[in-house]
Formats: C-alpha cells, sequence, structure tokens
C-alpha cells in the first residue's frame, strides 16, 4: 500500500467521523426544537403568567382591604 492510499483511507475515516457526529448532532436538534415546541404548547396550560397573576391578586387584596375596613369599623370591637 503506498503513501496516498493510506492518506485517502485516513482521511475518508476522519471525514465519516465528522459526517457521523454531525448527523447526530443534527438529530439532537430535530428532538430539541421538538420538546420545545411541546413545551411551548404545554406551559400555558400548566402554569399562570405573571400580569395573570398579578390581576388576581390586585382583586385578592382589594377584597382583603374591605373586609379590613369593615372590621375595623365595626362598633362591638
Amino acid at each position: 500500500m503506498d503513501l496516498q492510499t493510506m492518506v485517502n483511507a485516513l482521511l475518508a475515516l476522519v471525514i465519516a467521523g465528522i459526517g457521523w457526529a454531525a448527523r447526530e448532532l443534527w438529530g439532537a436538534v430535530k428532538k430539541l426544537r421538538e420538546d420545545l415546541q411541546k413545551i411551548e404548547v404545554a406551559l400555558p396550560s400548566s402554569y399562570v403568567r405573571k400580569d395573570d397573576f398579578a390581576d388576581g391578586m390586585k382583586e385578592i387584596k382589594e377584597m382583603l382591604g374591605k373586609i379590613f375596613d369593615r372590621l375595623d369599623n365595626k362598633a362591638d370591637k
């Protein structure tokens, strides 16, 4: 076997290894995109948005404020 054949065989093995790694990375990225899409779809049904939570808490605080005002104004303290 001459030097050129050995270099070509070694180069073919290196390129094959790089191709295999690239294919594995491509598959991993594709799976991550699918997982991210599933999370994006499921997120609104599992968690409350920050502004919705703040609105709900504002209503609760207003109700509690009214209750405390009535308790403070009660005649038989």
